[in-house]
This record gives C-alpha cells, sequence and structure tokens, in this order.
C-alpha cells in the first residue's frame, strides 16, 4: 500500500541496533532550525526512510510507528496489534491508565518493551540509548480507577532522532509543572490526545500545547471529526492547520515549519 508522504509541506544504554551513530537534538539546548519548502511524493510506510529524516505513521487511537533511516522501529501505546505486518518494533512504549493504551502480552520478539508506569505511585525512568535513536521518559500523573491520583502513573515518552525531539504526550491527565516541562525541554513534534475529555479537555491540552512551541503537532485520540473540529478551531489563532487524508509524514529538521503548525493525520494500520 501506498501513501501521499508529506514530506515538506511544512516546511540502561543498550548497543547500537541500526550502526548509526545519533545526530545530536536540541531538546534541551534549544537550537535555530531552517524552515523549509520542498515537495511531494509516494512512498510506502515500509520503504527506506530517507537520510536525516524520521517517518511518522498514525497507526490508530494513540499509536504511531517511527522508523529512521538506519532501519530502528518504535511503536507508542503499543497494544498488542498494529496491523497485518509481520514488523517486530525495536522498541515499544505503554501506558496504562486504559487497555487501549497497553497490552500485558506484548510480542516476545519485540527487544525493549517500555512501561510508562512502574509499581503504584513511584513511577519508572527509562533512558534507551540505541545509538540512532535515544527513547526517555517524563513521568506525569493519571487518574486512578479506585479514586483520587495514582501518582507518576503514566509517562510522556520522547524520542531524540535525526537531531529531532518527537515527543507523545500519552493519556496526559493533567497539565505538566514547571519541572515536567523542563525535563521534556523543547520538541519539535508533538502528539497530542484532543479526545476532550477521557484525557484532559481541550482547554487544558491547548494550553499544553501552547506551551511546548513544537513546531509540528500531530492530533490523536479523537473521536470523530466533531472533537478534532473542536480542537482545530480552538487553536487555529496560534498555529496554522494542514490537513490531509494520508496516514504518514516524513519530517527533518531542515524541513520543520516556520510557523508552528498542526498537521491531521488519518489513522491507518500497518499492512505489508
Amino acid at each position: 500500500m501506498r501513501h501521499l508522504v508529506l514530506a515538506a509541506l511544512i516546511g540502561l544504554a543498550a548497543l547500537p541496533a541500526s550502526g548509526q551513530d545519533r545526530r545530536p537534538s536540541h531538546c534541551i539546548a534549544i537550537a535555530d532550525a531552517a524552515p523549509g519548502i520542498e515537495y511531494l511524493h509516494k512512498a510506502a510506510w515500509n520503504d527506506p526512510v530517507p537520510a536525516d529524516m524520521v517517518r511518522l505513521n498514525y497507526i490508530a487511537h494513540a499509536s504511531f510507528l517511527i522508523g529512521t533511516p538506519g532501519g530502528l522501529t518504535a511503536v507508542t501505546d503499543y497494544t498488542g496489534f498494529f496491523g497485518a505486518t509481520q514488523l517486530v518494533p525495536d522498541v515499544v512504549t505503554m501506558n496504562h491508565a486504559h487497555d487501549s493504551h497497553w497490552t500485558d502480552r506484548p510480542d516476545p520478539e519485540i527487544t525493549h518493551v517500555l512501561p510508562g508506569w512502574g509499581d503504584f505511585g513511584e513511577g519508572v525512568l527509562h533512558h534507551l540509548d540505541l545509538g540512532e535513536m535515544l527513547v526517555r521518559n517524563v513521568p506525569t500523573d493519571i487518574r486512578s480507577p479506585y479514586g483520587g491520583v495514582e501518582l507518576k502513573g503514566n509517562s510522556i515518552f520522547v524520542f531524540e532522532v535525526g537531531g529531532l525531539c518527537i515527543g507523545h504526550l500519552g493519556h496526559l491527565h493533567h497539565v505538566p509543572n514547571d519541572e515536567q516541562f523542563a525535563a521534556l525541554g523543547r520538541l519539535d513534534v508533538v502528539m497530542a490526545a484532543v479526545d476532550g475529555g477521557m484525557t484532559m479537555s481541550l482547554p487544558e491540552m491547548i494550553t499544553v500545547v501552547q506551551r511546548l512551541k513544537s513546531s509540528i503537532v500531530i492530533p490523536m485520540h479523537w473521536f470523530g471529526e466533531g472533537t478534532l473540529e473542536r480542537f482545530l478551531t480552538g487553536i487555529a489563532s496560534d498555529f496554522d492547520v494542514v490537513r490531509t487524508e494520508d496516514s504518514e509524514l516524513l519530517v527533518s529538521l531542515r524541513t520543520l515549519p516556520a510557523r508552528p503548525t498542526v498537521i491531521v493525520l488519518q489513522p491507518q494500520y500497518l499492512v505489508d
């Protein structure tokens, strides 16, 4: 299956699995990125990723596939199924607010399974260096199914790859505090849940996205066009909005938009 790839309209430790060095990112030390407008082209999700770019595929709900030029793959909010594919990701991350964001039976062939929680109230910290990709997390709190709040019950995962900082907010239930924002650093790309209630209210999520000042925001966890439209309307004064019928985005430092931009991708399971 072919996808229309939006390449630049807007635009502890482990041995390196891909044999490639990681281009230093600027998550904490902010650097300028040159904007650019380049081209549109056809590509399949499992085609090689061009040099210096990162491929993002919106799979379903809150699951994304992140692919690198060296062949590393990561799946966010992994549920055990992401399509009719033989792909075995190198890394999967999970959040446990709901069972649509995790599984207790991950594929045993997956080398790195990273839950976003630890023992109740204790949280967990990950710092997985695969050479070409660094995966880390910032713990957040969630509403407990037993009432009250479970401290550090979920995580925001950050993927540093290709000089980019890509953040997946997961099933975020509250506006991060100053310390959490500082730990996240400057995210170039962020996947944000815009359901408007199951995670956070839309005004709260818009506040989070505005503070992050990411170059690209990809809405996820939306239930129908109405929910998505309310988010896009609420953020349109500060962000450009680009709609695409595609599920895939190729992005690099040099193709980041000059103005913060929301890119609407359509979820699609992976098919070999």
